[in-house]
């Protein structure tokens, strides 16, 4: 069984940085697309960061220039690297990885900004 473990979030004031990682277990096959998804209150889920196999990576436009997302291919592993860190970045960050058929969520991890 899939299991995804996440760390690295807590409390930075505004400018400052974190990185979370998250390690994927319990899998033969090897992991597609790695992410980051992040839910703040009373908003919708969506995306931060997700990169391919292959390096290839996506981010949305509020977190370009700040964020940088990296991965470990032969350990399942996934980083998140925030810097410059704003209040709106307060969420809940998810991580979310895509073994064919199938996508897996990690219980997810706060991340709290103070301004």
């Amino acid at each position: 069984q899939v299991q995804l473990v996440e760390s690295g979030g807590g409390l930075v004031q505004a400018g400052g940085s974190l990185t979370l990682s998250c390690a994927a277990s319990g899998t033969r096959f090897g992991v597609n697309v790695m992410g980051w998804y992040r839910q703040a209150p009373g908003k919708q889920r969506e995306l931060v960061a997700t990169i391919t196999s292959a390096g290839n990576t996506n981010y949305a436009d509020s977190v370009k220039g700040r964020f940088t997302i990296s991965r470990d291919n032969a350990n399942n592993t996934v980083w998140l690297q925030m810097n410059i860190l704003k209040s709106d970045d307060t969420a809940v960050y998810y991580c979310n990885v895509h073994i064919v058929p199938n996508m897996y969520w990690g219980r997810g991890i706060q991340v709290t900004v103070s301004s």
